[in-house]
């Protein structure tokens, strides 16, 4: 297919896929707030709707095809992770996702490129604008990267108290107990994101993003738990 003289954009070459129809690139990336300030009536969210689906389907389809040997309950609780907003985040990061963004004048003051919440959101959108620009084999291939580097030597998720061997692991070493901080929330009072980092011996070992606090301290003290053990500074639990 012809796909014209439109030049790729840096960030087209950081997710690996040239977009035949640049508008829905375009939209993928403008955030309420640029789309209020232009007067315009479209923006993200409703890619990033579909964009959750896309992920979820490929997910799934993924992780069967991935762990033939894990039951349904462990590719379920896989899956919970590969999708989470703090795995969104953080690949949202990688491809500096942020930079591209479209933003209005407060929301850019504010840090709304770094926002961990606005990030997964976005990066939602963009997978639901790969879907329909090229299909579900493109968003296939722009989805996958993301999965393989957030799975990687894991075949399961942290337990669901991660609070508690984390706690566990700093008394053990003299240290006090970890420190949970709010950063952010985002979203209305009914679908509310909260952003967390944990705290431990003075630093920032982890961040984790839920609908409540204790759900965004959970995976905040998950990813401490992993970051602090690869670092060898404290045992895994």
């Amino acid at each position: 297919m012809v796909l014209g003289r439109r030049s790729t954009t840096p960030f087209e070459k950081r997710i690996g896929y040239r977009f035949h129809r640049a508008e829905l690139l375009e939209l993928a990336l403008t955030h309420r707030s640029f789309a209020s300030e232009q007067g315009w009536g479209t923006h993200y969210e409703r890619l990033e709707f579909l964009g959750d689906s896309v992920l979820g389907l490929v997910a799934a389809e993924w992780l069967y095809a991935r762990y033939p040997q894990l039951p349904e309950g462990e590719l379920s609780k896989l899956k919970a992770h590969l999708v989470s907003k703090t795995v969104l985040a953080a690949w949202a990061e990688r491809v500096e996702l942020g930079a591209a963004l479209r933003l209005g004048v407060g929301e850019e003051r504010s840090g709304g490129r770094t926002k961990s919440s606005l990030l997964a959101d976005s990066l939602e959108a963009v997978f639901g604008a790969v879907y329909l620009d090229g299909g579900i084999a493109d968003a296939r291939e722009v989805v996958v990267p993301m999965l393989e580097a957030s799975a990687e030597g894991r075949t399961q998720i942290p337990d669901t108290d991660a609070k508690t061997p984390l706690q566990e692991a700093a008394q053990a070493r003299g240290w006090a107990l970890p420190e949970y901080r709010l950063i952010d929330s985002s979203g209305p009072d009914h679908n509310k994101v909260w952003s967390v980092e944990c705290w431990v011996n003075g630093a920032c070992a982890g961040r984790g993003l839920g609908p409540s606090k204790k759900a965004a301290e959970q995976q905040a003290a998950a990813d401490a738990l992993s970051q602090l053990a690869k670092s060898a500074t404290i045992p895994p639990p």
